[in-house]
């Protein structure tokens, strides 16, 4: 018979993320992923890369995509809500996750979370909207329109 070792182990592991605000509690994701774009040297150099080759890295990529670090919206249940995250990877299993400032939104393309989606219905806005509006005794208030 003959004993395998722990870490030969053929089941892949899952990614660990943990809330930013509760360390011990991991979160989940629903996979969608909006990868950052860099356009500008000083953003490589801000990530750690040298002068001369981040300019070198612009011009041969105007748009150069990142594959390690991107914004998810994940779900934390002691939080209770969905909150975006910046996730930066390490390996397949270890990252690294802090809230996403409204600035990295500009280095994401096609996506600009200030201008509401035009494919939606002002009636739909209104009635998400909804959810929100409680009073302080948790009863809704009255929609009039």
């Amino acid at each position: 018979m003959v004993e395998r070792s722990p870490s030969r182990s053929r089941r892949p592991q899952r990614r660990q993320l943990c809330c930013p605000a509760h360390p011990e509690q991991r979160i989940e994701g629903n996979g969608r992923k909006y990868f950052l774009h860099l356009l500008t040297s000083e953003q490589l150099k801000a990530r750690g890369m040298a002068d001369k080759r981040a300019k070198l890295v612009i011009q041969a990529y105007p748009v150069l995509v990142l594959s390690n670090e991107w914004l998810e919206e994940l779900f934390c249940p002691i939080c209770g809500g969905n909150r975006w995250c910046h996730i930066t990877k390490h390996d397949r299993v270890e990252h690294t996750v802090r809230w996403a400032p409204r600035e990295l939104w500009e280095q994401v393309a096609h996506v600009d979370p200030v201008v509401a989606n035009p494919t939606v219905s002002e009636f739909t806005r209104r009635e998400a909207r909804r959810l929100n509006q409680k009073r302080a005794d948790g009863k809704r208030v009255f929609d009039a329109g």
